[in-house]
């Protein structure tokens, strides 16, 4: 009798779980926000650039506008298109900007040499000096952040020659599970192949998608969910474990080049504490903080990565 009772209250539980779960997705599927998902999932700007690595790598990158460059660099599990809003406003402003699909997102290859910080930021050069970019603003969201770091600390004479000021958005310097429960409880979902299911089902896909968000509409969750589910995420664990398990704080103190941080309050992906970290570590760093934003500023405060984009440039 008692285990019967044991079963039933479990399932009513779950149940009740449950339901809590789809009223909250659904909740969130009926939120409007300033933009549809087609908007946010519309091409980015510009001309496709193949870019080749020795080791078979193919980059895909696009070139728009005219004028001081602008180089989006994108995060884990996205690709280009993730800049097509803040592109679009910069190549309207009177921008010449250059975005590319990182290692084995979008339509980017994976060469022999496979995933990897070293490969990666290499990738970066590759870009940099196939679009002989000169005098330009690096801006990096997320794992793309991470990467800039990299390039900055393993490349320095090309960032010299290439750049005037780095833009890190949403940032982390690795470490990325640390002080994050969210990514503690969604990153062995990844590992484990499970998170493919997870995002195409209505309720706990929403959810999934809904965590990225500081306050999220059901247009940004169906545009994170569409682009998410296009990346083979089995393939792409190496750059996962990179930036779980890679430090790079301990050396932000060799980066010289002007960075700006920016970060929403709301940051659940990669906590403020990166931030702060970063702002910290790197000398004459400014920090910028979006009240309210999450992770997803490329579309949750276009206005911000744009003006801190361009006030940079035009400085």
């Amino acid at each position: 009798m008692k285990l019967t009772r044991l079963v039933i209250g479990s399932a009513l539980a779950g149940y009740a779980a449950h339901t809590v779960a789809k009223n909250l997705a659904g909740k969130i599927d009926s939120t409007n926000g300033e933009y549809q998902a087609e908007e946010l999932l519309h091409p980015t700007p510009g001309e496709p650039v193949t870019v080749p690595r020795a080791d078979g790598t193919l980059i895909h990158t696009q070139v728009a506008g005219d004028g001081p460059t602008v180089v989006l660099a994108h995060g884990y599990g996205f690709n280009l298109l993730e800049w097509n809003l803040v592109a679009d406003r910069l190549v309207r402003e009177g921008h010449r900007v250059i975005t590319f699909d990182q290692r084995g997102h979008g339509r980017s290859t994976i060469g022999a040499e496979g995933l990897g910080s070293p490969q990666m930021a290499g990738d970066y050069v590759a870009v940099l000096e196939h679009h002989d970019v000169r005098d330009a603003t690096l801006v990096g969201h997320s794992m793309g952040s991470f990467l800039t770091v990299k390039l900055l600390l393993e490349h320095r004479e090309v960032a010299k020659e290439r750049l005037n000021r780095i833009v890190l958005v949403s940032p982390l310097a690795g470490k990325a599970i640390e002080g994050a429960p969210q990514n503690a409880a969604q990153i062995p979902l990844i590992r484990s192949g499970a998170v493919d299911a997870i995002m195409r089902n209505d309720t706990y896909g929403a959810l999934f998608g809904a965590s990225t968000f500081g306050s999220p509409t059901g247009a940004e969750v169906e545009a994170f969910r569409t682009m998410f589910l296009q990346q083979d995420h089995a393939q792409l664990l190496p750059a996962l474990e990179m930036l779980v398990h890679e430090d790079l704080y301990p050396r932000l103190g060799e980066i010289e080049m002007p960075v700006t941080v920016i970060c929403g309050t709301k940051d659940r992906t990669t906590p403020p504490h990166h931030a702060r970290k970063l702002a910290d570590g790197i000398a004459g760093a400014q920090l910028v903080w979006v009240p309210g934003a999450g992770h997803c500023l490329n579309w949750e405060a276009v206005d911000e990565v744009v003006n801190n984009v361009r006030t940079r440039v035009a400085a």
